[in-house]
């Protein structure tokens, strides 16, 4: 049955591309030959696909064909080539051509005619923005993780046909354009990989949103989920509302492709949470029933990958422009792509309604004493992290790292950045952050004109009038590591920050292992007397100054046996600052005891005026109202 599947998959492709081959015959101008892929799913239940690509036009010489190694939206490398097998050739009438795999996921086809047909099985079975994950009731791709694809073939147009839909029922959800006969398009391979497409039953909200000009974009919402169609029609309300606000911070939306942006949503307690911004839509996955009940929590990915069609897709890296499928694509500028993103992500939920007050300072919160109380950012710089993407996003390794020690991620890191530089435009200039995004926006998104580093320095100088300004912070909190005057700058707005529990006793974090904890991070599955420590003490902690870290098995503190994590923090909790606790433990090494000096908590809780018991004056009040208020007239 495989074998008479492809003869039929072969020959579609083949006398679709007929016309096409022959009109170009005598004037070789490949990049105008499209790419074709045909896709069915003859074996979905058990998460397999079956892909053909077709080539036409194909130069003289070895043929390379290969999978990616990354992912538009991902930093690091991601092995796509593992889960493509029965890789074979075919000329144009159905015989088989030598093909070697010369690299783990490069394939060469040493001699061949104008037309090749390279066919694979592709197996998914990991539902987020990353990869691919197929099955009875739907076919979710990630392209890079999906398509195989030709080297030097890059700028010609692609058509992919998905030949079985109907059988499946399942409708096609991308930012592809549809050409009709279940046939989509992409103009180059850069923008093919940039869609990610979803087949399944998914229900559909859409409305319309205007531009200044007078321009009108329409706005997909498809949920792939158990949710009612009139759950998600109220739940399109909820994500209007953040679409406006954001559409508010740039005064316009982007000119989107083909009129249109597509928000592709899939929901099950199987997936895996994730959230990838493309061009003209983003993947979002989140791993809980449905979203009725949760539309605050799934509201906040909405947020963030919806403000990266501006600060990513347009407003984007040098580094990261053009995208290299091949490798892992470094960056220095993460800090602001992502972490500016995630300022907004969360600060505009307040603005749409959805946060208190209260709510937000939680998020404050976080963003303090992400910069203030963390080791890698005490060391490194914003861009030093961002280049460390291509090691912590979700990478390939399997080894343990020690990334609670020399790694702050740039989304929190440059979060608290933006929080700092708007509270200071704002206290010092009578600016806004929303106003120098909207000047980047000007300069460099609508522009398309790739930015690096310096030039968000001299847009700042710009902006401001004030190049001491910009210089100094970006010599100061870029470039170096030092630290914004949080305090000051959040009680301008009514914030309080101060010591979270001061009268507590502090040990630091301790992250445990009894079985198998996630890949990466702890030792094998364990299960013997006591707890073990499964990852890396963070530098400055007590457990840290006594000597425990990775591998030791806490045995008893202060004589009382220690079998779960709550145990350990019933008795720390139980202290005070000061006091000392007496811990035996195990390793390779043998039986030792440490002494550990408990200390009061370094980290900070931020709360609002109101919560603390302290009067607002009319100047903060203006200043909070001014920040975190709707801008949607």
């Amino acid at each position: 049955m495989k074998k008479l599947l492809l003869t039929a998959v072969v020959c579609l492709a083949v006398s679709a591309t007929f016309g096409q081959r022959k009109r170009h015959r005598s004037r070789p101008v490949y990049s105008s030959s499209p790419v074709y892929y045909t896709v069915s799913f003859p074996n979905a239940v058990h998460h397999e696909a079956e892909i053909v690509m077709t080539l036409t036009a194909v130069p003289q010489g070895p043929l390379r064909v290969r999978m990616s190694r990354s992912s538009p939206g991902r930093y690091a490398t991601h092995e796509f080539g593992k889960n493509i097998y029965n890789v074979k050739a075919y000329t144009n009438k159905g015989s088989e051509l030598p093909i070697k795999q010369i690299e783990g996921d490069v394939y060469e086809i040493p001699s061949h005619q104008s037309v090749v047909n390279i066919s694979y099985t592709l197996f998914g079975n990991w539902v987020d923005g990353t990869y691919a994950g197929i099955d009875a009731g739907q076919a979710h791709l990630n392209m890079p993780a999906s398509f195989m694809w030709a080297v030097g073939f890059d700028r010609r147009p692609v058509k992919i046909q998905f030949i079985d839909l109907d059988k499946h029922q399942w409708k096609v959800s991308s930012q592809l354009k549809y050409e009709g006969n279940a046939t989509y398009t992409a103009p180059n391979l850069q923008y093919m990989m940039d869609s990610p497409t979803e087949l399944s039953g998914y229900k559909q909200a859409s409305w319309e949103v205007t531009n200044p000009t007078g321009k009108r974009q329409k706005i997909n919402l498809n949920v792939y989920s158990d949710d009612s169609q009139q759950f998600v029609n109220s739940f399109a309300q909820m994500v209007q509302k953040v679409v406006l606000e954001e559409q508010a911070v740039f005064g316009e939306l982007p000119d989107y492709d083909y009129g249109e942006y597509t928000f592709i949503n899939n929901v099950h307690s199987t997936v895996n949470g994730d959230g990838m911004e493309h061009r003209n839509s983003t993947i979002i996955t989140d791993p809980i029933d449905k979203i009725e009940g949760n539309e605050v929590l799934v509201l906040g990915t909405f947020s963030h990958e919806y403000f990266h069609s501006w600060n990513v897709e347009r407003i984007r890296p040098k580094s990261l422009e053009p995208f290299d499928f091949t490798h892992a694509n470094q960056s220095s500028e993460l800090w602001f792509a992502e972490g500016f993103t995630q300022y907004y992500g969360e600060m505009l939920l307040k603005r749409a309604g959805f946060y208190t007050v209260d709510d937000y300072a939680q998020v404050l919160d976080g963003l303090v004493n992400s910069v203030l109380n963390t080791p890698g950012a005490k060391k490194y710089p914003p861009v030093q992290m961002s280049r460390y993407a291509v090691f912590a996003d979700a990478g390939v390794s399997i080894d343990m790292n020690n990334n609670s020690n020399i790694f702050t991620s740039y989304y929190v890191y440059g979060g608290a950045t933006a929080l700092a530089l708007d509270l200071r435009l704002r206290a010092e200039f009578n600016l806004t952050l929303d106003d120098y995004m909207r000047f980047v926006w000007k300069k460099f998104g609508k522009t398309e004109k790739p930015y690096t580093v310096p030039m968000l320095q001299l847009a700042l100088a710009q902006f401001t009038k004030e190049p001491a300004f910009a210089s100094d912070f970006f010599r100061q909190y870029i470039y170096g590591i030092e630290k914004n005057d949080y305090e000051a700058l959040l009680a301008n707005a009514g914030f309080l920050v101060r010591k979270a529990s001061a009268e507590k006793a502090w040990a630091g974090a301790l992250s445990t292992g009894g079985g198998r904890v996630k890949s990466g991070q702890a030792h094998a599955s364990y299960s013997g007397e006591g707890v073990l420590i499964a990852i890396p003490t963070v530098q400055n902690t007590p457990w840290y100054k006594a000597g425990l870290d990775a591998g030791d098995v806490i045995l008893t503190i202060d004589g009382q046996t220690v079998k779960t994590t709550k145990d350990i923090e019933g008795i720390v909790g139980s202290k005070k600052p000061g006091d000392k606790l007496a811990v035996k433990y195990r390793n390779r090494n043998g039986e030792h005891n440490a002494n550990v000096m408990l200390e009061a908590s370094p980290y900070y809780d931020v709360i609002s005026f109101e919560k603390a018991g302290k009067t607002l004056s009319k100047e903060q009040e203006t200043f909070r109202n001014n920040w975190l208020q709707s801008k949607v007239k």
